[in-house]
């Protein structure tokens, strides 16, 4: 009897699991269908005029000696790439995508899960998100509702949709967790980062498209993977811009044409556990303020180098990414408490933020630093040079913007575009810091650089004039 009970009761238990797993399963299902008529495949088109590009080859290149009479004789040929995007308003026809996507293309195409295909319009590119809105004109468009990504729990259920590696792979479903939020310093240059982080696989042909909650949500857009040189396919770390930016970002794009951001005029940098304790902080929250901008928000209100700010709008910040998108998600023209620790003490200011200048007013407070004695000029490496140098990898230092004629780094061989990462033996992260660790080498009469060009490293040392 007592072993009758035990099969009756495995069964029940057996049959309880099968039930969970069932339900588990559909609702993985429901979510793929509710979502692939929404998820989109973009397909880009660059034309190459060929004539141009032998112009820029020099003429005793070896590459050019040994290719030029073997290529055919067209005038042009065209450079395709692949990506995913999301429709967001079926109704007017609106696609979200990452800005990368569609950057300086020619021809934007936008496949449907029917394989019907509409030529997109560009409405609006912000490349400090990596965002872009694009619309087709189309009817019977399905759209996907934006979740609330505040609300995004660590642990929780995800699911990736998109197009990896090939348009052939189109309507990808892959499933992970969260892995963790709030992520940023993962993409060089000027951007604004607060990436959801997910272990479901994410590949390249992915970025622009839906990363989905249980319910089906639309809570973030998948836009970046952790890779190396060698193999870039997924590793289990992916990234997503969380859908409460994307909002933001995507009103702004489509009513101003650009996304009007708030600027509090100062220069940041985190802070680590030693240099907390030397300036008798209990923790490394926070963002240090290694400048402020001459006639900016911050300098009308009183903060001074060397401040710690812990507080914004009654609000504790963490680190510098999370004080940077506070304050630029903030009404611009609008009084804030700023609460910094200055000497040990907290002190509250009052300060009014402005809306961000353009690049060339930002460019002019934060000027390369000009080097005399070797006659170079170095700027911070942003996404604007990495695209105007060709720089395809993210790399940590200076990059080269000027070189004097006939000084000693030209004589050297120093280009334009060369990254600069140590001066002797010490990091060289900041045009500040070019300056300064330059003059200690000075005293030797001799200056030894560690450059980066076309991925490749070395040493180069400089003799200065007595």
């Amino acid at each position: 009897m007592k072993k009758i009970l035990f099969m009756i009761f495995l069964v029940g238990t057996l049959s309880a699991q099968n039930s969970i797993l069932k339900q588990f399963s559909d609702a993985f299902a429901d979510i793929a269908e509710k979502a692939n008529p929404a998820v989109v495949t973009i397909l880009t088109e660059k034309k190459v005029d060929l004539n141009q590009l032998h112009g820029q080859l020099p003429q005793d290149n070896d590459f050019f000696k040994f290719f030029a009479p073997r290529m055919p004789r067209q005038r042009e040929y065209k450079s395709t790439a692949l990506g995913s995007g999301v429709i967001v308003n079926s109704r007017k026809g609106y696609v979200i995508t990452n800005n990368h996507v569609v950057d300086d293309m020619d021809e934007i195409t936008v496949r449907l899960l029917d394989k019907t295909e509409y030529k997109a319009t560009v409405v609006g590119r912000d490349p400090k998100s990596d965002l872009a809105v694009l619309q087709i004109e189309a009817r019977g468009l399905t759209d996907l509702g934006f979740g609330n990504s505040d609300k995004l729990r660590v642990g929780e259920w995800v699911v990736a949709v998109g197009s990896p590696f090939s348009a052939n792979l189109s309507h990808t479903v892959t499933a992970g967790i969260v892995s963790a939020k709030g992520r940023g310093n993962i993409i060089q240059g000027d951007v604004y980062e607060d990436f959801i982080q997910t272990d479901a696989a994410i590949n390249p042909g992915n970025s622009g498209g839906a990363l989905l909650n249980s319910t089906g949500d639309l809570i973030g857009i998948n836009t970046a993977i952790y890779t190396n040189s060698f193999d870039r396919s997924n590793k289990g770390v992916g990234f997503a811009i969380p859908s409460n930016m994307v909002k933001r970002v995507m009103a702004d794009l489509i009513q101003h044409g650009k996304v009007l951001r708030s600027w509090i005029g100062v220069q940041i940098q985190p802070l680590n556990d030693s240099s907390a304790r030397a300036m008798g902080l209990k923790s490394p929250d926070g963002a240090l303020v290694s400048d402020v901008v001459k006639d900016g928000p911050a300098k009308k209100a009183g903060v001074k180098t060397g401040d710690v700010i812990v507080e914004f709008n009654r609000v504790l910040v963490k680190n510098v990414d999370h004080l940077r998108n506070t304050v630029s998600a903030s009404k611009p023209n609008k009084r804030y408490d700023l609460v910094v620790i200055r000497d040990g003490k907290k002190k509250t200011l009052k300060v009014t933020l402005e809306e961000m200048p353009g690049e060339e007013v930002l460019a002019a407070t934060s000027q390369p630093t000009q080097t005399n004695e070797l006659g170079i000029q170095v700027s911070e490496v942003t996404r604007t040079l990495m695209r105007e140098y060709n720089i395809s990898t993210s790399e940590e230092g200076v990059i080269v913007t000027a070189v004097s004629q006939g000084s000693i780094a030209e004589e050297a061989g120093i280009r334009l575009g060369d990254i600069i990462t140590r001066v002797g033996t010490k990091r060289c992260n900041s045009p500040k810091d070019f300056q300064a660790l330059l003059k200690e080498t000075q005293k030797r009469n001799m200056v030894m650089l560690h450059l980066k060009r076309d991925g490749v490293a070395r040493y180069m040392t400089l003799e200065l004039d007595n």
